[in-house]
């Protein structure tokens, strides 16, 4: 899905999305400004990586008449995007009827979408309805994300959604989450979305969260950021030239030498990854009315409150499970990141990323620079999986760091797509070093 990153100044933050645009706020003047907003978990896909398992619609859903109020209190908190996922947004009855509230409210209006419903037709509606900008999921070039959308055909669906979305005058962005079965894709899908048309393509890492936690042999390892950051960074350079924005998703990181480069909009800024925004700047808001920091967050742990029980400005001001990221400080680290150099700026890195492995936040192994300090003393962390996720939406497993020599046999890569996609819910406990 779109992220935001935050440029932080000595008196001002700075929120930019993919496409270029800032927004300036006052440094503690926490307000949800970027809200994802979940319209139905109904989807025309089941993909093998969604952190929501979406496919069926969740019970008791927002009606549409309800999700129109909820409009109202953003406008008044003072909104300033909001990016309708699903599931498929389109696939609730009132999406544009919603789209279309944000828009006369002055928010401006986006959608993530896998594209299969993407026709012309809709295309053209959801741009008189105020869509400004659509990110289309595409996760690899088209074997590789056929077998990761768990549908033949839906490369095809989703390049053809771009085409429809460009000639409706809504800007057209990609987004990929990557991982072991697609990585070498990386390089290739660029060129094929640059032919497209996109303005803007954000890259992020495949979380252990929701299916992709049935899934560990596809999840990357620590040093993988060691061949994957270098990478990105040069289909960026290339993409400035070009007039495409690549950005790095948040929970790509962190602060390794290609930082300023993946973290800044423009060419001319010096950016860097300033910590969780998570109930600071960003909300995110499940199609039942449950209410959390960040869209990605565990449902299970991080939900302050229910948008049919109390008003959004209650949960928003009063939830501590969406107050968490507003106080943190070192002291809320543990293990490698509460020693890092980078840790009072870096915070832990990405909350959901970092609890979807170790099974809470403040300690994130998926980190470019923790990669290359162990590759200096010609160590690397292994992640193994030690406890299976249960089953539900934006649910995790438990991980265990292995600490092992840089060069150690890696029995991953030698396994085929069909080994990597398979499901691995029973790991087995093991004894490993923190």
């Amino acid at each position: 899905m779109a992220r935001r990153l935050m440029r932080r100044g000595t008196c001002c933050a700075t929120l930019v999305d993919v496409s270029g645009r800032r927004l300036d706020v006052a440094k503690q003047d926490y307000f949800p400004a970027y809200v994802v907003w979940e319209l139905t978990l109904r989807c025309d896909h089941a993909c093998l990586h969604c952190g929501s398992r979406a496919s069926a619609a969740r019970p008791d859903e927002l009606s549409t008449e309800k999700a129109l109020k909820v409009v109202e209190e953003l406008v008044r908190m003072k909104t300033r995007e909001v990016v309708l996922i699903g599931g498929e947004a389109y696939l609730h009855d009132g999406f544009l009827d919603i789209a279309r509230a944000f828009k006369a409210g002055g928010v401006r209006v986006g959608m993530t979408t896998g594209g299969r419903g993407v026709t012309a037709e809709l295309a053209k509606a959801m741009a008189e309805a105020g869509v400004y900008q659509t990110s289309v999921s595409i996760d690899g070039l088209e074997v590789n994300h056929d077998r990761m959308r768990n549908m033949r055909g839906s490369f095809a669906t989703a390049t053809a959604a771009l085409a429809n979305l460009r000639a409706a005058g809504i800007k057209p962005m990609a987004n990929t989450n990557f991982n072991r079965l697609n990585r070498g894709d990386l390089e290739p899908l660029f060129e094929h979305l640059a032919a497209q048309g996109v303005v803007a393509w954000q890259v992020q890492i495949t979380t252990p969260l929701g299916r992709a936690a049935d899934r560990t042999s596809m999840i990357l390892q620590p040093w993988d950021l060691l061949d994957l950051l270098p990478r990105i960074a040069k289909v960026k350079e290339d993409a400035y030239t070009r007039g495409i924005r690549v950005m790095a998703g948040n929970n790509l990181g962190y602060f390794g030498p290609e930082e300023a480069l993946l973290r800044s909009p423009q060419k001319e800024l010096r950016d860097h990854f300033g910590g969780c925004q998570a109930g600071r700047y960003v909300l995110g808001i499940e199609s039942d009315g449950a209410v959390k920091g960040c869209p990605s967050l565990q449902t299970a742990h991080y939900v302050g409150g229910n948008l049919k029980e109390t008003t959004l400005a209650s949960i928003w001001n009063d939830s501590k499970e969406l107050s968490f990221t507003r106080a943190r400080t070192r002291d809320d680290l543990w293990g490698f990141c509460k020693t890092c150099a980078f840790g009072d700026v870096c915070l832990g890195g990405c909350s959901f990323t970092a609890h979807a492995v170790l099974g809470r936040p403040g300690n994130n192994p998926y980190c470019h620079y923790r990669a290359r300090e162990f590759a200096k003393a010609n160590k690397r962390e292994r992640l193994v999986s030690v406890e299976a996720a249960a089953g539900d939406p934006f649910d995790n497993g438990v991980f265990e760091i292995v600490v092992e020599d840089l060069d150690a046999p890696d029995a991953g890569a030698a396994l085929l797509p069909e080994q990597l996609i398979q499901i691995d819910r029973k790991p087995k406990r093991l004894t490993v070093s923190r």
